[in-house]
């Protein structure tokens, strides 16, 4: 019989740990993008492993340059990939990764640099 109550016991906290564990609060969400000038070349150091530092790809790159090309150029293609409406390798999932805002600091960053 103590056994049992013990055993009972066991599995009653068992039980309460599992639940209490069960109703803690959702992890916090991701922070705000970070557009300030260091946040944004942040973000533009992620497109240098295809697109060369600064935007400038390896001399006889198939990939395209960056540096330089109008803003408005630049918006609108890495748009497209987000939407789905211009074909690319992968391109097209890293754009989803990217709020409207970071691929329109992206843009005006890219735009900025020498060619």
């Amino acid at each position: 019989m103590m056994r049992t109550a013990r055993y009972l016991a066991a599995a009653a906290a068992t039980l309460a740990t599992g639940f209490a564990v069960a109703q803690q609060p959702a992890p916090p969400a991701f922070a705000a993008s970070n557009l300030s000038p260091a946040g944004v070349r942040a973000l533009a150091a992620n497109c240098a492993a295809c697109h060369g530092t600064h935007g400038k790809p390896a001399p006889g790159s198939t990939l395209a340059g960056l540096a330089g090309k109008p803003k408005d150029e630049l918006l609108t293609a890495m748009t497209q990939f987000k939407q789905g409406k211009k074909p690319a390798t992968v391109m097209h999932q890293l754009a989803k990764g990217y709020s409207d805002e970071e691929l329109a600091a992206l843009a005006d960053h890219f735009s900025k640099q020498a060619r």
